[in-house]
């Protein structure tokens, strides 16, 4: 009979604590990934848009940072963000394993494109072709405009990516490729349009120090994604919030501020040529 009731006493005390755990659940910070997408230097930017957050959900936010795509997306795959703001690239490779919740609008289109670059002072160049053999920085292997990309230009032109530079090497982030090709570094690199145009207006004396050589093809912006197990409501929540962002004066301005129009609904679709270079590779 003791060992009865004690049964009976666990089972009530479990009961009546899972109303006390799921509370705490609701109250924990939401975790959003940022990835070299973002420019490393908007950390005012980034508090605003935190706070902001923060009061149109109604719950505490945090901006979690890392220098890789791989080092997000393992965190997302282990439900360890709620959110991530990440590149089209490894959106596409792990299709599946996060949800579409939205994507940026800059320069009045859902997508941006690839730009090669090479430093001020070489006035030569005008493909990548001629810089066969010489050194060239990549942003990141997830990177679809600083590494998916030219890899793609270079097989398309009947060549090796793994062969055709004498040397290539990670800078971890966008602004580091174009730092290290404005430094002479590099002979070449290749970025995301909207992290060069955003320097443009934040730094131009240190854009001013590359050259634009080719633009890719457009491709859909970089997503804003969820988490693949997140509850429904928190998706709404953060999709409305983000999707509302150009609908008041705050919202805007921080827009701006990270050169944006605004957040619209994603599209997959929109990944399908990144899709396609991907499975060129041989990768699924």
């Amino acid at each position: 009979m003791k060992q009865l009731f004690a049964v009976f006493l666990s089972v009530l005390a479990m009961c009546w604590s899972a109303p006390a755990s799921a509370l705490d659940a609701s109250q924990m910070p939401l975790r959003i990934g940022l990835t070299p997408t973002f420019p490393n230097d908007q950390y005012r930017a980034l508090e605003d848009w935190r706070q902001y957050l923060e009061r149109r959900l109604g719950r505490k936010v945090e901006f979690v940072r890392r220098d890789s795509y791989i080092e997000t997306m393992d965190l997302l795959r282990l439900q360890k963000l709620d959110f991530a703001w990440i590149c089209d690239y490894p959106y596409v490779f792990f299709k599946g394993q996060t949800r579409l919740l939205a994507v940026p609008v800059y320069d009045g289109r859902p997508s941006y494109s690839s730009y090669l670059i090479v430093p001020a002072r070489d006035r030569g160049t005008t493909s990548i072709l001629q810089l066969k053999g010489r050194v060239f920085a990549y942003a990141d292997p997830y990177s679809n405009t600083g590494y998916l990309t030219p890899r793609f230009q270079i097989q398309q032109l009947g060549q090796d990516p793994s062969t055709f530079f004498r040397k290539t090497f990670f800078t971890w982030g966008h602004r580091n490729t174009i730092e290290a090709v404005a430094a002479g570094l590099a002979h070449g690199g290749a970025v995301s349009s909207h992290v060069w145009q955003t320097l443009a207006k934040a730094k131009p004396e240190l854009t001013a120090a590359t050259r634009i050589v080719t633009r890719s093809a457009e491709y859909g912006g970089p997503p804003f994604v969820a988490r693949s197990l997140i509850g429904d409501a928190e998706f709404r929540d953060m999709q409305r919030a983000l999707l509302a962002m150009d609908e008041d004066e705050h919202g805007r301005e921080l827009l701006a501020g990270l050169n944006l129009e605004r957040f619209v609904l994603g599209d997959p679709r929109l990944y399908d040529r990144v899709s396609r270079m991907i499975r060129s590779f041989g990768k699924p």
